[in-house]
């Protein structure tokens, strides 16, 4: 038997030298190596040497790393391809640099006024650059730089940061440093709601906010003075004072700092109650009540009752004149103080106030004896005094006369006429609500009945004098006047004169509102729409006036100077062309700023030049 030898295969060739495409680190650590693929190879060696140390690692396929590796170093790196025949010979090597350290003893400085954050680091070797990225939820921010801090802006109030740091250079980038967490200032308080429970006591509430340690309200009244409360709490409590208005602000704190400002709220409490008010004239029939002007006040109504009648009187003047009252009566006499804002002060005291006695009525006068005479009267007053005057009378009598004498004197006949009107009547306007008149003297008149009249209200006055002052007129209405001039025994003259019109009311809702020419607009409210309305302004940079259309309730005034405090008052103007004095006046801060650029400082006063300026809350 031939035995016939078998033919061994081939022992397998290694492959082929792969070569290096690109070599580049991406991390302070490693080196990525991309290749073209070497037909017959099962994986690849790669070599990172440096000096006399290297580093190898098996891969698979392109592209591959070499991890393990110095931060910012220059490595030479080379390829071997590997199948069942063995290795093939190193590539060409390459050099690639790997990426930075990654910087150290991060710091974070938080600026709360303006929401951002400052963040400072060790610069890191080889590092050219750095990026900071700051993680809360779903939102990133980061900053770039090349020195050893950067500032993070716009950051979320009430949130919590994590942050770390990259750095890069041409190589690469460093792995991130360990989280930095940090919590920014907490948002402005919300549902911020001021309550005045009684007078005296401001209540201040707010709802929870989150990372909040404390609440600090501030409550800045319009004389300048500020108090706080500080809580941990959410309500403050607040001491108060009547016409005053309080502007405040609620901040939440965390150790980050002070949270941004939010909304700034004003209260203004009801005007002060006149206290010193006391009448300075009464008579029978009249009732004249004075008083000092209160804080906040911008009207006052007075109201007399009695057991049966209330009458009342609305004036923006401290003084009223109670007409038309009952003789010989106890009135309950109040003065309350009235603010556009608050409106009435329904809890200002009470005086009780007698007007005089009534006039007696004789009801018979007998001759007793010849220096006796007995006086009989309705004695309709109480505890009251009476004194009896007695006079002369006159009496007519005839003589006749020719030229051969005299005859005797015939029986006297008692006489008396009816008193003459008065030939003149003035009638001038005191205040909104009361009014003057004045006449002359009428022959035989002893006392004098003044009435004005409309077909709303009347107003009466009885006096011995030849003028008076009727109150309680209400502004805007037409009016008859009439005089009754009564002798000395009864007699009456009604003397009927002409129709008076009161002066147009004052108007109320007065402000300042900015114009895109650097000028301002003066509005009011008015419910008369055929009234001319004409507006001073005094400030310490200029005076300045202006006059509306009729039917217009604004007038402009172009160019005036901001940052000043002006007085405004605002009056109807007469139809003889004359301005009215008595509307009040009130004192605005004209900022240079804003929408609204005025705000009312003080009110209800009329010397407020003592007090500062309150701050500007648009």
């Amino acid at each position: 038997m031939t035995l016939v030898p078998d033919i061994l295969s081939p022992p397998p060739k290694a492959p082929e030298i792969p070569i290096i495409e690109q070599a580049y680190s991406k991390l302070s650590n490693s080196i990525t190596v991309e290749w073209a693929a070497v037909a017959g190879a099962s994986s690849y060696l790669l070599t990172a040497q440096d000096g006399d140390s290297f580093i190898e690692t098996i891969i698979t396929n392109s592209p591959g790393t070499v991890t393990g590796l110095k931060a910012a170093t220059v490595y030479k790196i080379s390829i071997r391809s590997i199948n069942a025949g063995g290795r093939s010979q190193p590539s060409p090597a390459k050099k690639a640099k790997t990426g930075p350290h990654m910087p150290a003893d991060v710091q974070v400085t938080f600026d709360s006024g303006a929401l951002r954050a400052v963040i400072s680091f060790t610069p890191a070797e080889g590092a050219s650059s750095y990026i900071t990225a700051a993680h809360s939820g779903t939102s990133e921010l980061n900053c770039s730089t090349t020195s050893s801090s950067c500032t993070i802006p716009s950051l979320e109030c009430g949130a919590e940061y994590s942050l770390s740091v990259v750095a890069s250079n041409e190589a690469g980038s460093s792995i991130p440093t360990e989280a930095v967490t940090f919590k920014t200032v907490p948002c402005a308080p919300e549902s911020v709601t001021v309550e005045e429970a009684e007078p005296g006591n401001l209540s201040v509430s707010w709802s929870n906010v989150d990372l909040s340690d404390y609440y600090v309200v501030f409550v800045k009244s319009d004389d300048g003075l500020e108090v706080h409360c500080n809580t941990s709490q959410t309500q403050c409590y607040f001491q108060s004072d009547c016409g005053f208005t309080y502007f405040i602000s609620v901040f939440a704190y965390n150790r980050a700092g002070q949270s941004p400002l939010g909304d700034i709220f004003n209260h203004t409490t009801a005007p002060c109650c006149p206290s010193d008010f006391n009448p300075v004239f009464v008579s029978s029939d009249t009732v004249q009540i004075v008083w000092s002007p209160v804080r906040g006040a911008e009207m006052y109504e007075t109201k007399a009752v009695d057991w049966s009648n209330e009458l009342l009187c609305n004036d923006t003047a401290t003084i009223c004149t109670l007409s038309a009252l009952q003789c010989n009566t106890q009135y309950n006499i109040t003065v309350y103080s009235f603010s556009e804002i608050r409106g009435s002060n329904t809890s200002c005291a009470t005086k009780h106030v007698a007007t005089a006695p009534c006039s007696p009525e004789i009801i018979s006068v007998s001759k007793e004896t010849l220096s006796v005479i007995s006086v009989h009267w309705i004695a309709n007053n109480d505890e009251a005094t009476y004194t009896v005057t007695c006079g002369s009378l006159f009496s007519i009598s005839a003589v006749a006369s020719t030229e051969a004498g005299r005859s005797l004197p015939s029986y006297s006949v008692p006489l008396e006429t009816a008193p003459c009107c008065p030939a003149d009547l003035t009638v001038t306007l005191v205040t909104q609500s009361v009014t003057n008149i004045s006449w002359s003297i009428g022959t035989g008149a002893k006392t004098y009945i003044t009435t004005l009249e409309s077909h709303k209200r009347q107003a009466r006055c009885h006096t011995l004098q030849n003028s008076c002052l009727l109150g309680c007129i209400t502004c805007g209405t037409n009016y008859t006047v009439s005089v009754k001039a009564i002798s000395e025994t009864g007699l009456i003259s009604d003397c009927i004169y002409r129709r008076f019109s009161s002066s147009a009311c004052c108007p109320a809702g007065v402000k300042l509102y900015r114009l895109d020419n650097n000028g301002i607009r003066i509005y009011w409210r008015t419910l008369e729409g055929s009234i001319n309305y004409t507006t001073d302004l005094y400030g310490s940079k200029g005076n300045f006036t202006c006059t509306s259309s009729v039917a217009v309730s604004y007038c402009d005034v172009t160019e005036i100077p901001c940052g000043d405090v002006y007085t405004v008052v605002v009056s109807p103007v007469t139809d003889k062309g004359s301005k009215l004095t008595f509307c009040p006046k009130k004192i605005y801060s004209v900022t240079c700023s804003g929408s609204s650029v005025g705000m009312v400082i003080y009110k209800g006063k009329k010397n407020a030049d003592n007090h500062q300026v309150s701050r500007e809350t648009n």
